[in-house]
This record gives structure tokens, sequence and C-alpha cells, in this order.
């Protein structure tokens, strides 16, 4: 990273620290002389966790896209054309920009506070969240600026993703051996500024090793590097349930100032505040249909009620569950849909095209003059509103006759849980790893406690609404039962199919989801029905930067190293500054 850009944001992010307040933003130095050295390693940790989180919550939405979860009806926008495999620049910033402005630029300073107090276990966690960061950095962008990186170097080398890869694993290894040691009385408590594990120092280990688990399985392609024994022995010490995953809270408060670097409000989720502050989001026919028809049994999931949102219709108002959009079709190529639907709330009907449409009181509709797309309606939103961000008097999308024009869903919320790391996770890769060494017993037990953790998982959280809607409402034991007894198959017939399309539900809105898509090259055989969408298959453009037979595999470089350090850029890779550089795999992601 350009020094001359580190120091300048350096000195924003001092400023921040000492300037924001409330919960664990709080405090405790004089706001009125903001100074980089003045920041106490229980104020700043929690800005360089915020940030990174940030950084991967925004790639995991973003991956999202790419791997056909969702799809925005903007078009044009850089989340319509990367849901449509035709990338442009504007996707590639935030990650890079969170990471590095906001998370890495302060990291070294924590380190230099916290040793000077002997506060071990800061060091560890800043250690975890650079290895974390730069291992997003390398899985996003490939090759990256990291032996160097935010050192003295003006315009830094880039390096390989294999070096990248290997120090963050040494990295996390540090972190542990950090988290291992006893604190003296005198250094700073880690439960006075950790926002992630209130300073459970078990957790913070179990989450290390729990990322070496997934980082190692991410070797799959390599055979001469992937090692089943230590990816199981990782798993052996990595969260062995629910209680023991790193779990981030969010929160829907008044008091939620805008972000200094992104306005948006600071304690409310990532997936919110990426994709449910507006109407544009909506959800993919694929993920509906394996949440609905799992492996073609007809059972339904019992997460599909709160991963799918549902709007009120008709009258009396009823709740309708949406349709997904199906990216199969051209829908959006040559229909130029969906289009966003409205809703009258008026008490009289109202004429729309040129008096042509006399559209019900109290009714949705479509204002295109496109008959084709007036069935539009059946798509809801992923919206939520917001009690901080929208000063609503709750987090449920209603117009003013109190019509619900959106639920939400479970991860869209603005106090929706960021799931960093989950005993969840860890089950699907012990299944994965058992399966390819033949145990397929071992495999079909792991793959069904990952999906019973899931769910139980999501179901303490969902138990804290009540019963508000299908939407915000537990899930009930009978479709749980039904689901896990009938829909999820018996260990004689278990595939690497389930436990990857079952993992892929599990980690909805994760950058690990496009990982393992790469990984098993978007295969239908490992993924339930999946597919290229249409529009790619027909959009020339698009098979420029990615040609056919190729598939999306890594995001440009960002305009700050383009522009700033375009000649490490170009000897990074022979592509780099290729129009087709989307289509070139990896390290990690290239087969030996």
């Amino acid at each position: 990273m350009n020094k001359l850009r580190y120091i300048l944001l350096a000195f924003l992010l001092s400023t921040v620290i000492v300037g924001c307040k409330k919960s664990w933003l709080d405090v405790n130095i004089d706001p009125n002389t903001p100074s980089n050295t003045t920041a106490a390693v229980s104020t700043r940790l929690p800005w360089v966790q915020h940030y990174f989180l940030y950084a991967q919550g925004t790639a995991g939405v973003r991956a999202s896209l790419i791997t056909q979860q969702i799809l925005s009806i903007v078009v044009g926008s850089h989340q319509s054309e990367a849901a449509g495999w035709n990338p442009i620049a504007g996707m590639s910033t935030t990650p890079y920009q969170f990471f590095f402005v906001g998370s890495a630029a302060n990291i070294q300073d924590l380190i230099d506070k916290a040793e000077a107090e002997q506060a071990y276990h800061y060091i560890g966690a800043a250690k975890a969240i650079r290895a974390m960061g730069f291992m997003l950095m390398t899985d996003w962008y490939g090759e990256m600026p990291y032996t160097e990186a935010l050192g003295a170097a003006v315009t830094p080398k880039f390096d390989d993703g294999k070096t990248i890869f290997e120090g963050c694993l040494k990295e996390i290894d540090e972190a542990i051996e950090y988290f291992k040691m006893t604190q003296p009385a005198t250094a700073t408590p880690l439960s006075a500024g950790d926002s992630w594990n209130n300073g459970d120092v078990n957790k913070w280990i179990k989450l290390c090793y729990g990322l070496k688990a997934r980082w190692l399985n991410n070797l799959s392609k390599k055979s001469s590097l992937y090692n089943p024994d230590a990816i199981l022995d990782a798993l052996s010490k990595a969260p062995l349930s629910n209680a023991e995953g790193t779990v981030i809270n969010h929160e829907d408060v008044k008091e939620n100032s805008g972000d200094v670097l992104f306005s948006d409000p600071l304690k409310t989720s990532i997936v919110f505040n990426n994709i449910a502050m507006n109407e544009n989001f909506r959800v993919t026919k694929w993920f509906v249909d394996i949440l609905t028809n799992f492996d073609g049994r007809g059972v339904e999931d019992p997460r599909a009620d709160k991963l799918i949102p549902w709007a009120q219709f008709g009258t009396p108002k009823e709740f309708v569950r949406s349709q997904g959009v199906d990216m199969t079709s051209p829908i959006r190529f040559s229909g130029k849909g969906p289009v966003r639907a409205e809703y009258n709330a008026k008490d009289d009907t109202i004429r729309i095209n040129n008096n042509t449409r006399v559209i019900s009181a109290h009714s949705w509709y479509v204002s295109s003059s496109d008959p084709a797309r007036w069935g539009d309606t059946v798509y809801v939103s992923l919206k939520s509103s917001s009690i901080g961000y929208n000063g609503d008097v709750s987090d449920i999308y209603t117009f003013r006759d109190g019509t619900v024009g959106a639920t939400g869903t479970f991860y869209s919320r603005p106090d929706a849980p960021t799931y960093l790391l989950t005993y969840a996770e860890m089950c699907f890769i012990k299944a994965e790893v058992l399966f390819k060494r033949g145990d397929k017993a071992g495999a079909f037990n792991a793959y069904k406690e990952g999906i019973l953790a899931n769910i139980n998982l999501m179901n303490s959280k969902l138990a804290t609404y009540g019963n508000v809607n299908p939407s915000k409402s537990p899930m009930t034991q009978d479709k749980i039962d039904a689901f896990i007894t009938n829909g999820i198959g018996t260990a004689s017939d278990i595939t690497l199919k389930k436990i990857m399309t079952q993992k892929y539900i599990a980690m909805a809105y994760s950058q690990q989801n496009w990982n393992d898509m790469r990984r098993y090259d978007y295969s239908p055989e490992v993924y339930q029905g999946w597919a290229v969408p249409y529009e790619y298959l027909n959009t020339a453009a698009a098979q420029i930067k990615i040609p056919l037979g190729k598939y999306f595999r890594r995001v440009r470089q960002v305009s700050h190293e383009i522009n700033y350090n375009s000649a490490n850029v170009a000897a990074s890779h022979p592509n780099a500054l290729s129009d087709d550089i989307w289509s070139f795999p990896v390290w990690w992601d290239t087969n030996e």
C-alpha cells in the first residue's frame, strides 16, 4: 500500500478512534486532543475488528452475487453486473479499502501498544485479524502487496498467492501462541476491547484453529499440499459446539452514527448495510429451489421461510413468500426484468401508463408499460427497515396503510448476526474430508450435525423475536424433524453434492462459498442444479472478461493499485491489466 496513503489514513483512523462513543466504541481519552499514540489497545481493537468485518462482509455479499444466491435489479450497477458475470471495476474496491484503510493501517500500532504493556492477547487478536485480512485479499484479488504492505515502500511489490497463504498460516499460528500466554495483571484485559468474543481467549483459539481448517481445506486442488490429517487435527481444536463459534451480534439503535469511511450505520449488520437499505435485491430461483426441494425429495427446508422474503398481498392481507428470479432464463437479458414492484397505499384507485391502467386501492403493481413485467410483483425485495437508519419503529418495511412490503430475511435485518466462524462450517469441512476418504457413515454424521447446528444457531436468534410473521419467528420442531428425517438422505446415499449444497445454505452471504465453488469449478455435480447465468452466455462483453469455457475466478485489482502502483500490478500476473483477468484462478484454485 502506498506509504503516503498509509500515513494519511492512519491519521484519519486515529481521529475516528478518539471521536466515537457508545458500546464497544466507547472512548476514555480526551476527544479534543486526538493522537495516534494515545489510543489505548482497548479502544483501537474494536475499530480494527469493525473494519475487517465490513471488508469480509462486503466480500461475502458480492460473492453471493457471483455464486447466484441473490441479484440486483438495478441494470448497470456493479452488483447487477456481478450477478450476470459481466463484472465491472466498481465491485473491486470496498473489501480492499476497508481492510487496508480501516483495519490493517492500525494493526502495527495496536501491536506496538500491546507489546509495551505485555497485553499478549491483543497481539494475538491483531495477528489473527491481519492473517484473516490478507487471506481475504488473496482469495479476492490473487496477488497483493504483503511482505512490503503497510511499510516504508511507496510502491510496494506484489507477492504471489502462495507467499501470502503461507504467511497467513504462520501468523495464525503466532496468534495462537500469544493467546496461550498469561498476561500480567497490569495489562489491559482482552474483555475491555474485544467486540467479537468478549475477551474469551479460548474462543479466540478455537477461531484460529477453525480458520486453519478452512484454509487448509481450500488446498484441495494441491495434491502435494492437501493434508486431510492436518485438517482433522485443526478441526479437533476448533469449535465443537455452537457456543464455541465466533458470532458477532449487531444492533439497531437510534444513536447509530454513520461510518467515517462509508456513512453506513456503525452497529448494524454488514448484510443489511450492503443489500437491505434499499429495494434493489432479490433471491434467485436456484437458491429458492435448494431450500424448497433439496435433493428432489419434495421436503421443504425449515430455513426457507427465514431466508426467503415475504410481503402482504390481497384483501384481507395475506403473507406470500417471494418467488426466485430464474437466472438461467432471459428475464434480465431480453426482458429487462424483474422490475421493482410498487404499492398503491391509497383508499382510491390510481391510473398509470397514460391512464390506460387502473390500479386498485391497497394493491401491488408494476408501472412498466410492458405487460410481460406486470407479474414481477411475485419477486419480493430483501429490504429491511431500521430504527437507527430509517427512523422507523421496527425493522419491518411497511407502507402507510400498514401493509408489509418486505419482511426482511434472517441475514438482512439490521440486528442480524454475522457468523464469522461457526461449528456448522467445521462439521461440513469434516464431512467433505471424511467423504473423500470413503468414510460415508462419518461423513453423513458430520453433514447431519452441520445442518442441525446451523438450524439451531439460527433458531437461537429467531427465538428472541417471538412470532412476528412467517420470516421473523422460530422454526418449529415438527418442520425441523420432518426435514432431518425425510429431506437430507441417509449414510447410504450421502454425496459430495449434498454436503456442499447444504454447506452453501449454512454459509449464506459468505466469501467462503465462492472459494468452495471455485475449488469445484462450479460443477452442478457438486452444487445441485447450479448453472451460469443466461445473460453471460448471451453477452459478448461478458465473454471478453470471462471467455466461454472459463469461470469467474477472481476480482480485478482495485484502481488505487492500478493508478499508483501500476508497474508492480503489471508484474504481479501476466494478465493483471488484461480484460480477462477475472477468469484467471488464484493460487490455491489451480490444479497440481
